[in-house]
């Protein structure tokens, strides 16, 4: 049996609007279209990444309006009629599960999570407020928070996908495309990974980390694009 939970709090649309004025600089869309191509099958209209993963409760909230008979919902948590869910795993609302997907035991899916079809979550995996597209495997151990990550993308165990530098006195996260320097005004977002990326098991992808398709990280690697802090050194 698994869990399904209810949010204490369901983000409305101001997340959305108030960032729009901090990447006026990036045609709208731009960095989704280079990166992941393929969500475009998802209405996400022109919204930049970061505006996506602060609003997906919201915009998981209306997909699941108009989804078909072959998905059961309960308490505002899709989960289409061929996904296989192990016993022991939590799933907040609101979510979507689609076909083919596999969620193996004591994972925790929060915030807002999309899974499209024949998605893999491993055990002990923690996803919260992303979407995964179709044949990604996430394999255990692994936590991804805030991300967009594209289509037969492979993370190995132990991998992480932050999305908040706790370190910094300014969290605000900033993204580097096309030679720009681009503030997101949030201070939660992951990563946006391209198809076909592959990423080695403990490798650590920094707050703001964007990689194109086909891109491979290496075991125990760390990936931080946005160096404009240097913390001390630890004696």
């Amino acid at each position: 049996m698994f869990v399904i939970r209810t949010p204490i709090l369901v983000r409305g649309d101001i997340a959305i609007s108030t960032v729009l004025f901090f990447c006026s600089e990036f045609p709208m869309n731009c960095i989704l279209e280079t990166y992941v191509p393929s969500l475009a099958n998802l209405p996400v209209g022109s919204l930049q990444p970061w505006e996506v993963t602060s609003g997906l409760e919201q915009l998981i909230s209306e997909w699941i309006t108009r989804l078909g008979e072959e998905y059961t919902v309960t308490d505002g948590v899709a989960v289409h009629r061929d996904a296989v869910i192990a016993p022991n795993t939590t799933i907040r609302a609101p979510a979507i599960i689609g076909p083919g997907c596999h969620i193996g035991a004591n994972a925790f899916l929060r915030n807002g999570v999309y899974l499209a079809s024949g998605v893999h979550i491993g055990i002990g995996c923690e996803i919260k407020s992303s979407i995964l597209l179709e044949h990604s495997a996430i394999a255990h151990f692994n936590y991804v928070g805030d991300s967009i990550v594209g289509r037969s993308v492979n993370l190995e165990a132990g991998a992480v996908v932050a999305n908040h530098f706790n370190e910094r006195e300014d969290k605000v996260i900033h993204v580097h495309f096309e030679g720009k320097r681009c503030s997101t005004g949030v201070e939660k977002f992951g990563a946006v990974i391209g198809d076909e990326t592959k990423i080695g098991a403990n490798a650590v992808l920094c707050p703001g980390t964007l990689l194109p398709p086909g891109s491979i990280v290496k075991r125990l690697s760390l990936v931080e694009q946005d160096k404009s802090f240097d913390p001390p050194a630890v004696e």
